[in-house]
């Protein structure tokens, strides 16, 4: 939508042929974006192959949980020279890999490859509300190139080269949502989430510096940017996840009543996986991972991570 404001023609593809039809006829996407036409030069298609033959860029927009598999689907299309670039925020299922190195890994040495990532709700962003993203690349030239495709009118664009660090900032953010969600579900107050916030971020940096992110980057709208949003605006589904939890449902039922994917489920098990291998203290995201996957109480969660011994906040 924001590539066909800024005046390019944007091939729109899906798994669902019957979706991509009703957005065909409707000029607008009525089951996640209701009532908000597409700008001139959206155009659905059915076909990947199709999609892919006529297009210049790809950007992928799926959960994290299906990146791998539409690589996959359209790794053997790739013209050479031409670069892959993705909205998704998480880590490979099972793996616990980066999504860039899972893209790595199928596409060989030659693809460029971007990540887009920041504070951007879709739907603000589909009614043309400011927002600020980082484009984070393994080719600055790419970097550029999906930067410019994308930047116009309310929407602006930095490039970066950490794409490492941009990464693990939308995808620890996710899992620290939840958290914050379990801590206003639970009433615990304004005080509680904004440590919450701030001791969520020392553990994202902590894991940053272990893995080789940049700090800047973390600081960032991929980090700070980012994390500030999903923990405070009930437009997140994790942070939606989190409020149900800590009112006493159960994930499934949460999950249902959500309606759709929520990153958060799978990325705590991947983050609290790195945390351990690298030996990070995280003791916010083993929470939310014990709660998710062990069936912790969140209540005791909370007294646990308070009654935790006085510590320096730098460390």
């Amino acid at each position: 939508m924001q590539a066909a404001r800024c005046g390019h023609r944007a091939l729109l593809w899906g798994r669902d042929a019957a979706q991509i039809e009703t957005i065909r006829t409707c000029e607008s996407n009525e089951r996640f974006l209701p009532g908000l036409k597409f700008p001139p030069g959206v155009e659905p298609r059915a076909s990947l192959a199709g999609v892919i033959k006529d297009s210049d860029d790809l950007i992928v927009a799926v959960p994290s949980q299906a990146f791998t598999s539409v690589v996959q689907s359209l790794s053997g299309d790739i013209r050479r020279g031409r670069g892959l670039s993705w909205a998704c925020k998480g880590l490979e299922r099972g793996s616990g890999r980066f999504l860039h190195s899972a893209a790595r890994h199928i596409l060989g040495q030659g693809v460029p490859l971007a990540v887009i990532t920041g504070p951007s709700f879709a739907i603000e962003v589909a009614r043309n509300l400011p927002t600020a993203v980082t484009v984070a690349a393994t080719d600055e030239a790419f970097a550029v190139r999906i930067a410019s495709l994308l930047h116009g009118g309310n929407f602006r664009t930095y490039t970066s080269d950490d794409i490492k660090g941009a990464e693990l900032g939308g995808a620890v953010k996710n899992v620290l949502a939840v958290a914050t969600g379990i801590c206003d579900g639970l009433g615990l107050g304004n005080n509680a989430r904004a440590a919450l916030i701030t001791r969520g971020l020392a553990e994202m940096m902590r894991l940053g510096q272990a893995l080789g992110a940049q700090e800047k980057t973390l600081m960032g709208l991929a980090g700070m940017g980012d994390l500030v949003l999903t923990c405070t605006s009930d437009l997140s589904r994790n942070r939606r996840l989190g409020l149900a939890l800590g009112a006493g449902k159960s994930l499934h039922d949460a999950v249902k009543e959500i309606g759709q994917v929520v990153e958060g489920v799978g990325t705590s098990e991947e983050v609290w996986r790195l945390g351990q291998l690298h030996q990070v203290e995280m003791p916010i995201s083993e929470q939310v991972y014990g709660i998710i996957h062990k069936g912790w109480d969140p209540s005791e969660g909370v007294r646990q991570l308070l009654s935790r011994e006085p510590k320096s906040e730098s460390s």
